[in-house]
């Protein structure tokens, strides 16, 4: 990826030729593997699964759709990006997925529904225009029907960056990343004040929100050993939905519902 065209003609981080950089960087390594297996615990407590169809949007490398398919739900994964829709249909090949190439913005003429479920994961924060990007997932949900939200948290990266010394940056409010190179700091971290705030104007309510890895990123050192390793993991369980702490979660992860009748912010 060259500098010069790091952004989408809409202003949104593109992911074309990343593929590679995903599976290593994202999924290869110890922050992947916790991100995974606090999904696996949270998803069925978060979530009323009936075995419903699934869009997972922005689905990627297919991990989630794997996840939802393996539990007997049609998936529809869609992805912009070429690369990475090839790479999932070789990762999810034998499970019952279908799989379509646009962007989340063309979902009206794509993937228009109802759907009784969605699943809107890591794909807010890379886009130009989030606000917009969250009213079209709400337009595509059926009455009653669930969406698991996951974004990057932007007031985890404020203090990621304390962390580090960058405190200048921090006192500046420059958390964004650009789009260059293969960075990967999305350039639109969401804080849960906005998304309380786009669930109110779209009737969405609330029912549950976790964060995911709370302690991991802020570690001085990594864990020495597998005990070590066991020790985070269940720190990292035990305190996802507690507060204070899921609020410094490296992504937050909510269950919306559409209920116009309530639409009240009651996360637990």
């Amino acid at each position: 990826m060259s500098d010069s065209a790091p952004l989408s003609p809409a202003g949104d981080r593109h992911f074309d030729g990343l593929a590679d950089k995903f599976a290593g960087s994202l999924y290869g390594g110890p922050r992947g593997e916790l991100r995974l297996a606090l999904l696996d615990e949270l998803l069925p407590r978060m979530l009323v699964l009936d075995g419903q169809p699934l869009l997972d949007v922005g689905g990627g490398l297919g991990q989630l759709s794997a996840w939802f398919a393996r539990r007997g739900h049609a998936v529809t994964l869609l992805e912009p990006a070429g690369d990475m829709l090839d790479q999932a249909r070789q990762n999810l090949d034998g499970l019952p997925v279908s799989f379509v190439q646009a962007p989340l913005q063309a979902l009206p003429e794509h993937a228009a529904g109802p759907w009784p479920l969605i699943a809107c994961h890591a794909v807010l924060e890379w886009l130009n225009d989030p606000h917009a990007a969250f009213a079209t997932l709400a337009q595509r949900l059926a009455p009653g029907g669930q969406l698991s939200l996951m974004v990057f948290n932007r007031d985890a990266l404020r203090f990621s960056n304390v962390v580090k010394g960058n405190l200048q940056k921090a006192l500046d409010d420059r958390l964004e990343g650009t789009g260059k190179r293969q960075r990967l700091t999305p350039i639109s971290p969401l804080r849960h004040e906005q998304v309380a705030a786009w669930s109110r104007e779209c009737g969405l309510a609330i029912r549950s929100v976790a964060g995911i890895r709370v302690f991991h990123d802020y570690l001085r050192h990594p864990p020495a050993n597998e005990d070590d390793w066991q020790r985070l993991v269940e720190l990292e369980r035990r305190y996802c939905q507690a507060e204070p702490h899921w609020r410094l979660g490296r992504y937050l992860l909510y269950t919306l519902v559409h209920d116009r009748r309530s639409p009240e912010e009651t996360p637990r």
